[in-house]
C-alpha cells in the first residue's frame, strides 16, 4: 500500500504540473511542438480536432477511445482519467443534449481546467468529477459506456480499477480503452522508476496479462481491435520496441 500510495502521489503531482502550466505532456518528454499531428498519429482525425475547445489538447494519450466506441444519441459515457476533457468533449458532440458524459480524474488542477473549458464553451451535457478510477463516485449499473485513454496503465491496482469499471456499467454495457502494454517484461529498475511510472511506462502489464485482468473483473467478448508500437521520448532507448499502444473493446 504505502508503495501504491508513493505511485499515485507522484503521478498526481506530475500530472498537476502538466495541467496548471499547459504542457504537451511530462516535463521530462521531448514532445512535438505540433500538437494537431502528434493528435492525428494517436487516431484523431481533422474534423474531430477541429471541434475540440480550445484547452482540451495537451498531447496526452496514445489513442481514439471515442473514435471505436460506437456512441449514439442519449448515451450516459464515462471517461477514466478524463485530464483535460478532450475525449469527454468529443463523446458530447456524439451522444447529444439527450446523453451524458462524466470525466473522472484525481487531479484538481485537470477537472478545474476541464470544467473551466466546459463552461467557457456551453457544453451542458458533461461534468467533470474528482475521484480515483480504483474508486469511482458513480452509482452501479449507471453508464452505459467506459472509455478510457492511457490511464489504466497509471494504476497501481488494474484489477480493482477494470472492476470499478464493470460495476458501473449497465447490463449489456461497452468499454472501449486504449492503452499501453509491453512485449515482454520490463527492466526492474524501470518498473522501480517513478518517472517512468508518470510516464505510463513502467505500470504497463504485458499484453495478455492486460487482456486476462480484464475478463477477470468480469468482462466478456474482450478483444484488441487495433494496435501501434509506441516510443515514448526521453526514456531509455533500450526500451524500444518493448511498448504497444492497444485498442480494445469489452463487454459487461
Amino acid at each position: 500500500m504505502k508503495r501504491e500510495n508513493e505511485i499515485k502521489g507522484f503521478v498526481k503531482k506530475r500530472y498537476g504540473e502538466i495541467a496548471s502550466q499547459g504542457s504537451s505532456c511530462c516535463p521530462s518528454c521531448a514532445c512535438s511542438p505540433d500538437l494537431l499531428e502528434q493528435a492525428k498519429t494517436m487516431g484523431y482525425s481533422e474534423q474531430e480536432l477541429g471541434r475540440a475547445p480550445d484547452g482540451a489538447m495537451m498531447g496526452l494519450g496514445c489513442g481514439n477511445p471515442t473514435a471505436l466506441a460506437e456512441l449514439k444519441e442519449g448515451d450516459v459515457v464515462l471517461d477514466l482519467g478524463s485530464g483535460p476533457g478532450l475525449d469527454v468533449f468529443l463523446a458530447a458532440q456524439r451522444v447529444g443534449q439527450s446523453g451524458h458524459v462524466i470525466g473522472v480524474d484525481m487531479t484538481s488542477e485537470m477537472v478545474e481546467r476541464a470544467r473551466r473549458t466546459a463552461k467557457r464553451c456551453g457544453y451542458s451535457n458533461v461534468e467533470f468529477r474528482m475521484g480515483e478510477i480504483e474508486n469511482l463516485p458513480l452509482d452501479d449499473e449507471s453508464v452505459d459506456v467506459v472509455i478510457s485513454n492511457c490511464v489504466i496503465n497509471l494504476s497501481p491496482d488494474k484489477l480493482t480499477t477494470f472492476k470499478e469499471a464493470f460495476r458501473v456499467l449497465k447490463p449489456g454495457g461497452r468499454m472501449f480503452v486504449s492503452d499501453l502494454v509491453t512485449e515482454g517484461e520490463l527492466p526492474a529498475d524501470v518498473r522501480r522508476s517513478l518517472e517512468a511510472w508518470a510516464a505510463c511506462i513502467a505500470g504497463a502489464l504485458p499484453k495478455q496479462e492486460y487482456l486476462d485482468t480484464i475478463k477477470r473483473a468480469g468482462f466478456r467478448e474482450v478483444a484488441v481491435v487495433g494496435q501501434h508500437s509506441y516510443a515514448e521520448p526521453g526514456i531509455d532507448q533500450t526500451l524500444s520496441g518493448r511498448s504497444t499502444s492497444v485498442q480494445v473493446r469489452a463487454r459487461k
